[in-house]
């Protein structure tokens, strides 16, 4: 049978999964260090399988899963739901929330940047 290499974080079953339907595999154990890389690498994969869900279910699923993963961010960071609460807070205070639906088509450039990634058709001049 053809092997496909994965390379990523899986839950905890789906070795299990794996073998009840016939097929081999290798895991690793992580160290902590490691795992805390590869679960932000994950958080990534969760935000866009979301981000290309198309129906309510799907968003559904997916929305749960990028939960799932949040939950294991919090718990690895020792993040508390306090210091969540704070940074939403003081997040929505400088930025505001999404209730305008507001989509912005351009801005000149006074040096504010996102924390987005550029898309490598996207320019600073556009």
């Amino acid at each position: 049978m053809k092997k496909i290499y994965y390379r990523k974080l899986v839950r905890d079953k789906i070795p299990k999964r794996i073998s009840q339907s016939g097929g081999k595999y290798a895991v690793k154990t992580l160290s902590v260090p490691s795992f805390k890389k590869e679960l932000l690498k994950k958080v990534e994969e969760e935000a866009s399988g979301l981000a290309n869900a198309k129906v309510k279910s799907e968003i559904v699923a997916e929305t749960g899963d990028l939960l799932d993963v949040l939950g294991e961010v919090k718990k690895a960071f020792r993040i508390t739901s306090n210091e969540l609460i704070k940074s939403r807070t003081k997040e929505m205070k400088r930025k505001g929330g999404f209730g305008k639906r507001l989509y912005l088509l351009w801005a000149e450039d006074t040096g504010y940047r996102s924390n987005e990634k550029k898309g490598k058709n996207e320019s600073r001049n556009r």
